[in-house]
């Protein structure tokens, strides 16, 4: 086999692992809709979701190495969030941050805004504008307001919004699979 023919068949192979991992991926956010309240914690739902959301989402190269997932304000996850530490999203891997109002968010790629910090969603969207940062919370109304993503729970079933320009103005897209899968996507 020629070194050129070894160079394809390596780049053939990694195409193939990656669209396996995004199949797999798919398949998990597929499912997680449908699994009750009553078969796994909302929370634990929530973080698989926050999981899917950085898996399919285009992330800038200057971005490095680490998604630093950052939980603004109260934190509702507990240690269902602590399970996504070390999880590999393509090249990278997540970390998980823990952040009081107040707390800078510059250093996050992706903020959850818990309901209690709510109130404060204008300040924290001022201080990410123009910043590459996922925004993501489960607040009524959140998407409508500037959050990319936005979780709620509708008949015992977690779903979610996407709002795709604030995503774009955050220099961010997110994977038409994804936007697929939401209830609602504000053009």
């Amino acid at each position: 086999m020629s070194r050129m023919d070894f160079a394809r068949v390596r780049l053939f192979s990694r195409g193939k692992v990656h669209g396996c991992l995004l199949a797999l991926g798919a398949l998990l956010l597929l499912h997680a809709p449908r699994a009750g309240a009553e078969e796994l914690p909302e929370y634990r739902l929530k973080a698989l979701f926050l999981y899917n959301f950085a898996l399919f989402t285009e992330w800038p190269e200057e971005v490095g190495g680490t998604l630093n997932l950052c939980v603004y304000g109260p934190d509702p996850f507990g240690p269902e969030i602590d399970a996504l530490r070390g999880k590999q999203v393509g090249t990278r891997i997540i970390a998980v941050q823990r952040k009081l109002p107040g707390d800078s968010l510059g250093a996050c790629q992706i903020v959850f805004i818990a309901a209690p910090a709510i109130g404060a969603l204008p300040q924290v969207l001022g201080q990410l504008r123009g910043l590459e940062i996922l925004t993501v919370a489960d607040s009524p109304g959140a998407a409508s307001q500037g959050i990319a993503l936005n979780l709620s729970v509708a008949r015992s079933k977690v779903t979610f919004e996407a709002n795709l320009p604030a995503a774009r103005s955050a220099g961010l897209n997110l994977s038409s699979k994804l936007l697929r899968l939401a209830t609602q996507v504000i053009q």
